[in-house]
């Protein structure tokens, strides 16, 4: 019974081993998939869109582009802070409910470095207890001595977050 549990632990994180984008908010450290992360761009003037959630600041113009800007940090109920020269938008790619994908930024605090994580660096996302949702968490990685949250940046936005914001950007 043990060895089927260890197995299925350690197939998962075979399929999460890869390259991640890691950036921090709140200084902790977090990760997504690289394949997700189309640019790095600094942080633009956002214009805002009403009767959006707090964690929507709105949308900006990328090259003709409307994206829509969601802050990760009021995203994930930390509190809102003053940015900083290293503040910046991450532009990813995100599933939409329907199958289709849309590019969204996230307001990082900064920027750290793409790192390749072996499946043997992944390590299960912990049990907070039955009353705290953990979908978006992929796994956590030990990178350099420090824990890096990985993220399932789809689940981070939420189905009807994203339908909401997507449809304000159009």
């Amino acid at each position: 019974m043990a060895t089927q549990l260890q197995e299925r632990v350690a197939s998962s994180a075979q399929k999460l081993a890869g390259k991640y984008l890691t950036f921090t908010i709140q200084r902790e450290s977090y990760g997504i998939d690289v394949l997700q992360v189309r640019e790095i761009i600094r942080l633009p003037d956002i214009t805002a869109v009403p009767q959006m959630p707090a964690y929507v600041k709105g949308v900006i113009n990328l090259r003709g582009k409307i994206i829509p800007v969601i802050d990760l940090r009021l995203r994930f109920g930390f509190p809102d802070v003053k940015n900083t020269e290293l503040t910046c938008i991450v532009v990813v790619q995100v599933k939409l409910p329907d199958g289709k994908t849309t590019q969204m930024g996230l307001i990082v605090d900064g920027v750290e470095e793409v790192v390749s994580l072996a499946s043997a660096d992944i390590e299960e996302t912990p049990d907070f207890g039955a009353n705290i949702s953990t979908h978006y968490i992929l796994g956590m990685a030990k990178v350099k001595g420090a824990v890096k949250t990985l993220l399932d940046i789809d689940g981070v936005l939420g189905a009807e977050a994203v339908e909401c914001i997507s449809a304000a950007a159009h």
